[in-house]
């Protein structure tokens, strides 16, 4: 019972305290702070992968495929959000090739 209490506490500790760290990031940093937390999200998701394989009871099961598939669904979405953050930094062609070539 105990050690329910103390996992409990120390994943409501570390929810507040990462909500007062992102809510306290500036704009300019908010993409390289995506690629780190996507590194983050490939820790947990193997964390979860690895609490899947030694689940016995089928509550356990169903809480650790639930952990790998939100793992896997945030990390993905990371990346892609980060693509598209990157996109657009990238400089823009000109659309009618006015003076090209001269």
């Amino acid at each position: 019972m105990i050690d329910g209490f103390l996992a409990l506490y120390i994943f409501m500790l570390a929810a507040f305290t990462g909500y007062e760290i992102i809510a306290r990031v500036p704009v300019i940093l908010h993409t390289p702070l995506m690629s780190g937390s996507n590194f983050v999200h490939g820790i947990v998701l193997v964390g979860a992968m690895v609490a899947l394989g030694r689940a016995q009871t089928p509550f356990g099961i169903a809480v650790g495929f639930l952990g790998v598939l939100l793992g896997a669904g945030n990390a993905a979405g990371g990346y892609v959000v980060t693509a598209r953050m990157l996109q657009m930094f990238k400089a823009s062609r000109p659309a009618g090739g006015g003076g090209e070539g001269r």
